[in-house]
């Protein structure tokens, strides 16, 4: 169970995480604790699923990256193996079943088209792979969430 605390840690984490050599020293001084009291609540918080990603965020298209959303008709008896085998590359960073005709979908970033397209073919040939669609963004909008806990 999180402690008030953790909401508070959580709380100031998912926004004002400063960068610098030692994030954790700063968020420690406003907290009003030591820094290795928030590492090992931030251990903790991720080892009982309260975290389940810290990393940044960043413009993946101004980098070169290229992204697209894709959806596959995936026989349901080998759903378990193609979203282990979808999951394994690198670039998937979401991967959901769906009810549908299309029923499972996922996000690829890739370095380059060439890298996505030889991706995707890849994908399309798994065995229980019936078809798959890709579903660039024509255009983006930043969603910023923050959980106020």
């Amino acid at each position: 169970m999180l402690t008030n605390f953790d909401k508070e840690l959580l709380n100031l984490i998912q926004t004002r995480l400063p960068l610098e050599s030692r994030p954790f020293l700063i968020v420690a001084k406003l907290l009003e604790v030591d820094e290795n009291t928030v590492i090992e609540r931030l251990s903790w918080l991720k080892d009982h699923g309260y975290i389940r990603r810290f990393g940044a965020f960043f413009d993946s298209t101004y980098l070169g990256y290229v992204s697209t959303l894709a959806a596959a008709k995936v026989y349901p008896e080998q759903m378990t193996e193609v979203a282990q085998a979808i999951n394994a590359y690198a670039g998937v960073t979401h991967n959901y079943e769906r009810d549908g005709e299309y029923n499972l979908w996922f996000t690829l970033l890739s370095a380059n088209q060439l890298e996505q397209d030889q991706i995707l073919a890849a994908i399309g040939s798994l065995p229980g792979v019936e078809a798959l669609i890709s579903l660039p963004a024509i255009e983006k909008y930043k969603v910023s969430v923050a959980f106020n806990l």
